[in-house]
């Protein structure tokens, strides 16, 4: 744990520490989950559990100062609303609850402790209910949602649960939360395109749409959005040896970005000023951000499956405008930022080469193409096809402003 942490640390990062599941000393029965075996029952003896955490608490303190480990996030078990994840009831799940955070708020009353890290977004009002009549400090409310939840029959495939989901649920259940949690910061620790991990649309330009889509609505109510997962190195299930095989990862097993992690790379160049934009589409969805001396058109061309979607004409108009210097777009989409094409043309080889994953590493890349404007009475045209599932980043840049000579002097 030290290694892994120590690694963390050294990269810039910070934790958000899971505490499931339980050790099998302390187990209090033999219902295990994932092929590692975890066991997904109540402690035998809860203050043996909280001893646990305080000591592993106490000892990252030591390790990494207070004022570090002040700045990480500790979440209270798994999904204890599936009997996958917990034998117990929620009674049981709020006394786990009340152990861990007493022993972590023991350590220092400044830690970050929260719950109740449910699926579908349950138990948040049951959970603060708990908190508040007990006097138990709750730092903040984190849960997971996906797509695929609570849609469809039972067992039903993952393309039929998909298209039983309303188009914005996503949107919709983070809003929920954010009002259930009673002002408290709101944390999704997992979300994807689908719970299914061997879903071919993870690795598709589907998922880089609706990750796009998801991440820029949710954002008015969530503090953090965990994508769940970052790479296809994953091994709840098993490690298979395909590159390519439906894993929840933005990477494949080689590394190789998916259309995903394009879509969060166009994420991350976006400035932090929202504008208004307006029109709406049963597909098309925009956003408009702008920076010091740029502005970027987000756009995305979404649905989930069974739905009507199509290549879509997009018109930009962008008023009360000065001219651009330039005007560029990045796109992902079948044509662009597609490794997972290329490998299959490639005869979808099992084992690559290093010429084979040099091409699909550049398959991959975001390329940034020219785009043709018109710039009339202060407003700036553009047009755009979009196909299905397709992402666009235009960027429209300005000479940057030249400071005044009073300041140049000072």
């Amino acid at each position: 744990a030290d290694v892994i942490m120590d690694f963390l640390l050294s990269c810039g990062m910070r934790p958000f520490v899971e505490l499931s599941f339980m050790p099998w000393t302390l187990a209090s029965g033999k219902k295990l989950v994932f092929h590692y075996q975890a066991h997904a029952t109540p402690p035998k003896d809860y203050k043996k559990w909280a001893t646990l955490l305080r000591n592993l608490v106490a000892h990252w303190v030591d390790r990494y100062g207070l004022s570090e480990v002040r700045q990480w996030f500790f979440e209270v078990w798994n999904e204890p609303n599936l009997t996958a994840f917990w034998t117990g009831k929620p009674q049981d799940y709020f006394t786990l609850y009340r152990y861990s955070v007493e022993a972590i708020k023991g350590v220092d009353a400044e830690l970050q402790v929260g719950g109740p890290v449910t699926a579908m977004g349950a138990w948040i009002p049951q959970f603060l209910d708990f908190c508040d009549q007990a006097k138990l400090p709750a730092d903040f409310v984190s849960t997971h949602y996906y797509p695929t939840d609570a849609f469809g029959k039972i067992g039903s495939d993952t393309i039929t649960q998909l298209a039983h989901a309303p188009r914005d649920v996503m949107r919709d259940q983070a809003e929920k939360s954010y009002k259930e949690a009673r002002g408290r910061p709101v944390y999704y620790t997992e979300w994807n395109a689908s719970s299914n991990p061997r879903d071919p649309l993870h690795d598709q330009p589907y998922a880089a749409a609706f990750v796009t889509k998801t991440v820029m609505e949710v954002d008015p109510f969530v503090k953090c959005y965990s994508f769940w997962t970052f790479s296809d190195l994953f091994e709840e299930n098993y490690f298979p040896s395909v590159p390519f095989q439906g894993g929840f990862g933005l990477l494949n097993i080689q590394g190789l970005p998916k259309p995903s992690y394009r879509a969060y790379q166009l994420l991350h160049r976006l400035g932090n000023e929202l504008l208004s934009v307006e029109g709406s589409h049963d597909t098309v969805n925009a956003w408009v951000v702008r920076k010091k001396s740029s502005l970027t058109v987000l756009l995305t061309n979404h649905a989930f499956p069974r739905h009507p979607i199509q290549t879509e004409a997009v018109h930009i108009s962008i008023t009360d405008a000065p001219s651009p210097t330039s005007v560029f777009v990045e796109q992902v989409d079948e044509e662009h930022a597609n490794a997972p094409r290329l490998w299959e043309a490639m005869g979808q080889p099992k084992y690559l080469s290093s010429l084979q994953l040099n091409r699909l590493e550049e398959a991959s890349a975001v390329t940034a193409f020219p785009h043709p404007w018109k710039f009339e009475g202060a407003t700036i045209q553009l047009d755009l096809n979009l196909p299905p599932h397709g992402v666009a980043a235009v960027t429209v840049e300005w000479a940057p402003e030249q400071p005044r000579r009073e300041e140049e002097e000072i």
